[in-house]
């Protein structure tokens, strides 16, 4: 047996996987979000702790004979987030989450630095971990004089299980400070927010060794003493290995509360200025590249509020089939974007309505204009020398088919769905555990699922969607100054 355990910004799920990597059961446990001020998201580590020890508790009361057989642990969780430790591993305050915004100047500050950008490969974003403790150092200096050791998420889980400070690439390379390409931290970056190496946990690849169970936390939930902990990964590296998509051009399509279009890479494939984040992926020598969109399926819902409806309604009123474009371009930027524009303060926009434009017109511009954004990040990808033949659907925008034929058509690439299935990032960090358990192939293990349907472009009304996305495209310049 191998146990996943994936801590999320709302719960922790822990997944139990047996070795024909059939799922047996999972469970999990809810976590609290504090936002003390404005542009704050906080969370406290001890509330990490009591949700993954309700979780295995669960699977020790309903699987005990299978806990006992566990012979490799994976971690994943959300990524960026600064937890704080002193001398004695002791938290120091709460960490600082990766939906949280207050450290913008500094990341300003930090972006303006050449180095930061030619070394990551990636915008110092204000979510990212480096910005924050310059804002620690700015605003509570007596924490930061305190600081011994940053940890990201996850790995202060890895601290409890195992006693270790260790971290592993995919999430590391969300924090500002690591060499991307080298797969290393990097003494100048640190340095330049006045750390050092010493301050960080050793690394190791997430398909590798990353500690072993402490017998104490053994005994508690009916598992062996010095089982095999992963280096794991981060969210979206772990989504992606429990989805296979670990092969060069390999790609999925996200469609959840935000976007985001998830490429693996052979080779380390930056491209900074148009707001890609380019990560290492969670096995050696893999990278991956992501583009990310704040408003995806937040974009329909929000619509449904206003037209005092439900999304399945809306959406199930346009037929089956998409037809030509709205005629309305919608921007999702209700909370900002990253891919391509990185403006927190960009916001959103119906344009071009008429009084033929009702309530179908404007839903339907909504889904579009989500595509559209998604052939942004595409685009995005291309000029960092991406190219993907065609992409699995996940998230849940994916149960609308309609949604999807008309993503096909937009990016001009088939969008697959995949069977029935719990395909996410505690599937896959229960895979990283077997494959560090074992010594397994990673070839073997990351297999994608099996495809339930294939959505191709609709070729006639390509040229169409593709005039629309330019219109769609030279818009937000165009009306930025009068926005923010």
């Amino acid at each position: 047996m191998y146990l996943g355990i994936d801590l999320g910004t709302s719960s922790v799920k822990a997944l139990l996987m047996n070795a024909e990597q059939a799922i047996v059961d999972s469970a999990s446990a809810p976590v609290a979000l504090s936002r003390p001020h404005h542009g704050w998201s906080e969370q406290d580590p001890a509330d990490w702790i009591a949700a993954t020890e309700s979780a295995l508790a669960e699977l020790k009361r309903d699987h005990a004979e299978a806990m006992a057989a566990v012979r490799g642990i994976g971690l994943s969780g959300h990524m960026h987030g600064a937890t704080l430790l002193g001398a004695g591993d002791e938290v120091l305050r709460p960490c600082i989450m990766w939906n949280d915004v207050r450290s913008h100047a500094e990341a300003a500050a930090l972006d303006a630095d050449p180095r930061f950008r030619a070394i990551t490969g990636n915008i110092v974003f204000p979510g990212f971990t480096a910005p924050k403790l310059a804002w620690v150092k700015n605003n509570e200096p007596e924490i930061f004089d305190k600081v011994r050791k940053v940890l990201l998420p996850k790995d202060y889980l890895r601290l409890w299980l195992t006693g270790e400070h260790i971290s592993e690439m995919s999430d590391s390379a969300g924090t500002s400070w690591l060499d991307t390409g080298a797969r290393a931290w990097s003494s100048e970056l640190l340095a330049a927010t006045d750390l050092s190496e010493d301050n960080m946990p050793s690394l190791v690849e997430g398909c590798e060794p990353g500690g072993r169970l402490r017998a104490d936390i053994a005994s508690r939930f009916g598992m062996r003493a010095g089982i095999t902990v992963a280096g794991g990964a981060g969210d979206n590296a772990a989504a992606a290995i429990g989805m296979g998509t670990v092969r060069n051009g390999q790609a999925f399509v996200s469609l959840g509360t935000s976007g985001v279009l998830f490429a693996a890479n052979n080779a380390y494939l930056p491209n900074a200025e148009s707001a890609v984040h380019a990560f290492c992926h969670a096995l050696p020598n893999t990278w991956h590249q992501m583009g990310v969109i704040l408003a995806a399926t937040d974009s329909l819902n929000w619509y449904a509020k206003i037209a005092g409806s439900d999304p399945a309604t809306l959406t199930k009123a346009l037929g089956d089939n998409p037809g030509a474009p709205s005629g309305v371009i919608f921007l999702p930027y209700l909370g900002g974007e990253r891919t391509p524009h990185n403006d927190a303060s960009a916001r959103g926009a119906f344009v071009g309505m008429g009084h033929e434009s009702g309530r179908d017109a404007l839903t339907q511009s909504v889904l579009e204009g989500v595509c559209f954004a998604f052939r942004d990040c595409l685009e995005a990808l291309r000029e960092a020398g991406t190219t993907l033949e065609r992409a699995t659907a996940v998230g849940g925008g994916s149960r609308s088919a309609y949604w999807l034929k008309l993503m096909a058509t937009v990016l001009g690439i088939p969008v697959e769905v995949p069977a029935e299935g719990d395909f996410g990032a505690a599937f896959g960090a229960a895979r990283l555990g077997f494959m560090a358990a074992e010594g397994a192939d990673p070839a073997t293990v990351c297999t994608p699922p099996g495809i339930e349907a294939v959505y191709e472009p609709n070729s006639e009304l390509e040229p169409a969607f593709d005039t629309a996305y330019r219109r769609y495209r030279a818009l937000y310049p165009a009306i930025k100054g009068v926005m923010t």
